[in-house]
């Protein structure tokens, strides 16, 4: 099932849901990564399907600027840390207050600095992430902003082309894709300490996109490491995924 809510502006946000009702089942907010959308990270593959079949009622919004939500151009739109934002205004939305969060890339971002501002789901998961990803993220910013900047231009061999083929297979509007990779900043480590819920630190065994995520398990006050099998963007299709997500929320 697909419906909007209003984000933080009151601009229409897509939200995916699958499993039980909230109130019925537990909730579970699905964060996708960079580029992509909950349709790509949580239900092509099976990752939602397996976690609805555990009872969980999967909450699965599209970002701002991804999939199907509203993607202004209006700057004003993108005030820092919206992504964020939008989370708060999703908690709020369905009244939460018992709750899990599972990110993958730039959703366990968003994920990491939500709960760093106030935001207090009984567990989290960060997957796709290493510690670099969250606090050495204006280097990685850097390399999506040249892309941008030369989109439609890049050919085959540039670092940057197949960045470029993803955002365009996935449809988002490279213009709305600029002004939100202004609303993210860096992490310190030292930050990460506010993060004291059990958390699950996921990648695939060939996923160093984001850094270390040996050194991001160790910076958390309470974190395990799991690894699957895949590179950063194949380690999403794994059965694998949605395995470890149901096992670790569920124990």
């Amino acid at each position: 099932m697909t419906e909007t809510f209003p984000g933080f502006d009151g601009a229409p946000l897509a939200l995916h849901r699958l499993g039980p009702e909230v109130g019925e089942g537990r909730p579970v907010i699905l964060l996708h990564g960079l580029f992509s959308s909950a349709e790509v990270n949580w239900l092509k593959f099976g990752t939602a399907a397996q976690l609805a079949a555990a009872g969980f009622a999967c909450l699965m919004p599209d970002l701002r600027a991804h999939g199907m939500s509203a993607a202004p151009h209006d700057p004003a739109a993108y005030p820092p840390d919206v992504l964020v934002r939008d989370l708060e205004a999703l908690i709020a939305h369905f009244g939460l207050a018992d709750y899990d969060l599972v990110g993958f890339s730039l959703g366990s971002r968003t994920s990491a600095r939500a709960v760093i501002a106030g935001a207090q789901p009984r567990r989290l998961v960060l997957a796709g992430m290493g510690l670099e990803g969250l606090a050495g993220w204006a280097r990685r910013q850097q390399f999506f902003r040249d892309m941008l900047d030369r989109f439609g231009t890049i050919r085959p061999g540039d670092p940057a082309y197949l960045s470029q083929q993803f955002l365009k297979s996935m449809g988002t509007d490279p213009a709305a894709a600029r002004l939100l990779l202004g609303t993210m900043e860096d992490t310190p480590p030292e930050a990460l300490s506010a993060i004291t819920m059990p958390t699950l630190v996921l990648c695939g065994d060939k996923d160093d996109d984001n850094g270390s995520a040996d050194r991001l398990a160790a910076a958390l006050p309470d974190a395990r490491r799991a690894v699957i099998p895949g590179t950063h963007m194949s380690s999403v299709t794994e059965a694998a995924f949605g395995a470890e997500l149901v096992s670790f929320l569920t124990a």
